[in-house]
């Protein structure tokens, strides 16, 4: 439990965020009711409006200003100026723009400490790019906003952790983004999270980026030139940190709980595995029954969770996008935040 506010940011509005913030909400009202959970959503009233009158919810979602003294257990804030409508799974300039003047409203006020952290429903990066905001995607947006050059992903599915050194790069640039103080920086922030998430003495296996390690140099060195030292310097350092364990072995060996957490080397050694245990799929249909699985980013000087799936255009105003994903997000937000907060005193 934290007592400030979580700031859930929409996304894109033509995506499934309004839908599934609209459901998580409903789904936790009871907590919210309480005072036990407290709840800001940032983005287009309009896109909120029309997910709750789809759905229909019966549930008040009052319209604050970011300088009133008190909100509400759960309440909505504009995040800029509404203009053609938004339609649900069309890609536009308009929805680029509220997902990024979502995100930049709720890093003002988490920096500010109005907010305890922020949750991000799914934005499209085509969209965000047309509106004129070149990022790759949110992590790095959220980097820019908040003046860090170094930030990780850890994506998190039950006891499946893998943070990662590089993420959105050409794969011929993954072996160059492979340095000591980047695979240090990733143990550290790693090793942070796990305590903050109350995991006493973290674990952590650090993937080989080689097929079988470079099998002692034939199928490269990076391993055992890079990874190998750092990880004894992290250990004589006093962390529990082993590897480079192989990376068709490591995450089997993570999902039977032999560590706390894995780094991947790059994006989808990392994020694969995770999403094939997160979504669960209809065998009847084809269609994703769930989708389960957290997205972290480490380094930043706020708290940040994310779903891990996209804006899911396909399915958008449809009624049928599942939540789970965005309420795990709400759980591991809150416990990062209580973690920080016990931490500080």
């Amino acid at each position: 439990m934290t007592s400030r506010h979580l700031a859930i940011t929409m996304g894109d509005p033509a995506g499934i965020g309004p839908e599934i913030i609209v459901k998580a909400c409903v789904g936790l009202k009871d907590r919210i009711a309480k005072g036990d959970l407290r709840i800001l959503i940032i983005g287009s009233g309009t896109a909120l409006d029309g997910a709750k009158a789809a759905l229909g919810a019966d549930i008040a979602i009052p319209e604050v200003n970011s300088d009133d003294r008190d909100w509400p257990n759960l309440c909505f804030l504009q995040a800029d100026a509404e203009g053609d409508p938004i339609k649900p799974g069309v890609l536009s300039a308009d929805g680029g723009r509220f997902a990024y003047k979502a995100i930049e409203q709720g890093v003002r006020m988490t920096q500010g400490g109005r907010t305890a952290a922020i949750v991000t429903a799914p934005l499209n990066k085509e969209a965000l790019n047309k509106a004129g905001y070149h990022f790759p995607g949110h992590t790095e947006m959220l980097a820019h906003l908040t003046g860090v050059r170094g930030s990780v992903m850890l994506l998190a599915h039950g006891n499946m952790r893998v943070s990662h050194v590089s993420t959105h790069v050409a794969l011929e640039d993954v072996p160059k983004r492979l340095t000591p103080e980047r695979l240090r920086m990733v143990i550290d922030l790693t090793n942070d999270a796990l305590l903050r998430l109350g995991i006493e003495k973290p674990k952590i296996a650090i993937a080989a980026l080689n097929p079988h390690a470079g099998e002692g140099g034939l199928f490269g060195r990076q391993d055992i030139d890079v990874s190998a030292p750092t990880i004894a310097k992290a250990v004589a350092d006093g962390l529990d940190v082993v590897g480079p364990v192989p990376g068709d072995t490591i995450f089997v060996k993570l999902r039977a709980g032999q560590y706390d957490a894995a780094v991947a080397m790059y994006h989808d050694q990392g994020h694969i595995p995770v999403k094939l245990l997160g979504f669960q799929v209809d065998p009847a249909t084809g269609r994703w029954q769930e989708l389960s699985g957290v997205n972290i980013t480490l380094g930043l000087p706020i708290i940040r969770t994310s779903v891990d799936h996209g804006t899911a255009f396909d399915i958008a105003g449809k009624g049928i996008a599942n939540e789970h994903s965005l309420i795990e997000a709400i759980d591991y937000a809150e416990r990062l935040a209580a973690g920080a907060s016990s931490a500080s005193k």
